[in-house]
């Protein structure tokens, strides 16, 4: 019943600080919208391309002229603007200028196409879609020599073209930027919660209530276990609130298996409550343990990738990357959600749970040691 009025005491104290609430709330929430809305474009693989013009001149005469003219009404209708050579024009030198993005000269002998280096990716395009082109003249001349009656037809955009249908075996989800850092900031404000923690038993030596509770009929070890219950539930509440918001105002997707994401995030509240509260015993100064839970959280926080994403990191900087406790969290979590694999979570426990225990340890032998709290 100790243990219950304890954490009770500690949960409705961390209710009335409106500053904490309003940090461990509103703060991952503005930097997910932030970040999320100005790196948009960092987590996108598509590439937008505008309408492609090219400037044409058909001097051909007979089937190749014609079938050039059918070769324009189709291309016309994915995206590639043909604009016929006027007299008093030069087309190499309007491709030169970047009025347009190639021009296409047309004659008895071929087909002959010029580009703008500039602009590679409109190059590529063109430079396929005319190697389409000529690869159907050649079997349209073939059969033109066989069954005349047919050559339009493989002009034409109307024949089956689905005759390979592709489906891939593990399709390629990858998080969008709202959806990255909804994800880091909810780790990261996870481990926030080492600074609260760091408080709690100082915070007694500071008000000077530290005795009043060693006299009161109730174990060290009760008021100990109460601190710890309380603070874990405080931020358990808080990284359930910053869930339900990135959900609902951000439609941040967290994947068909939440209850798992949300036990390792449950180990990693853990992971931050054990670490705070041991410092604050390590420590001899009461300001001491929050000032190195800042520095440890903050240098956790930008090599973990909450700031930015880290991709393929190389030599010291890889082997940092990897001692953040942000790292492991995120990346189990992405491989949750994205790729269904429980499995990632196995991991990520398992730390969490064997450095809370090394710490918790620390700061029960270091209660045992000390005369009051």
């Amino acid at each position: 019943m100790n243990i219950f009025n304890i954490a009770m005491k500690e949960i409705k104290q961390d209710f009335r600080d409106i500053r904490t609430l309003v940090f461990m709330l509103a703060f991952p929430l503005v930097l997910m919208l932030v970040l999320g809305t100005a790196l948009s474009n960092a987590f996108t693989d598509s590439i937008k391309i505008d309408d492609i013009k090219v400037l044409y001149l058909n001097t051909g005469k007979g089937d190749i002229s014609q079938y050039f003219n059918k070769f324009i009404e189709t291309a016309g209708k994915s995206g590639i603007t043909f604009t016929k050579e006027k007299s008093n024009m030069d087309g190499k030198n309007e491709v030169k200028q970047g009025n347009y993005d190639g021009f296409l000269e047309v004659n008895q002998t071929g087909v002959q196409l010029y580009l703008n280096d500039q602009n590679s990716i409109s190059g590529n395009i063109l430079q396929g879609t005319l190697t389409a082109f000529v690869d159907k003249y050649n079997i349209a001349s073939a059969a033109d020599k066989i069954a005349p009656e047919k050559v339009l037809t493989v002009f034409s955009s109307e024949h089956k073209t689905d005759f390979i249908k592709e489906t891939s075996v593990l399709p390629n989800k990858q998080p969008g930027a709202m959806d990255y850092y909804a994800i880091a900031m909810t780790t990261m404000i996870a481990l926030y919660g080492a600074i609260s923690a760091s408080s709690l038993i100082n915070s007694e030596r500071v008000r000077k209530t530290g005795d009043r509770l060693i006299i009161a009929p109730i174990r060290k070890s009760e008021i100990f276990i109460g601190k710890v219950l309380g603070c874990i539930v405080i931020n358990t509440v808080c990284i359930a609130l910053v869930i339900a918001c990135s959900k609902i105002f951000f439609k941040a997707y967290w994947g068909d298996h939440l209850g798992m994401v949300f036990l390792v995030l449950l180990t990693e509240i853990l992971f931050a409550v054990s670490f705070g509260i041991s410092l604050s015993y390590i420590s001899k100064s009461s300001t001491g343990p929050r000032m190195i839970v800042m520095l440890v959280v903050q240098l956790a926080s930008f090599f973990g990738g909450a700031y930015f994403k880290i991709e393929n990191p190389e030599g010291i900087f890889k082997l940092i990357t990897k001692l953040s406790p942000l790292t492991w969290e995120n990346s189990a979590i992405t491989k949750i959600i994205y790729s269904s694999d429980l499995s990632a979570a196995i991991p990520a426990i398992t730390i969490n749970l064997s450095i809370a225990i090394i710490f918790l340890f620390v700061a029960v032998i270091s209660l045992q040691r000390r005369e009051g709290l």
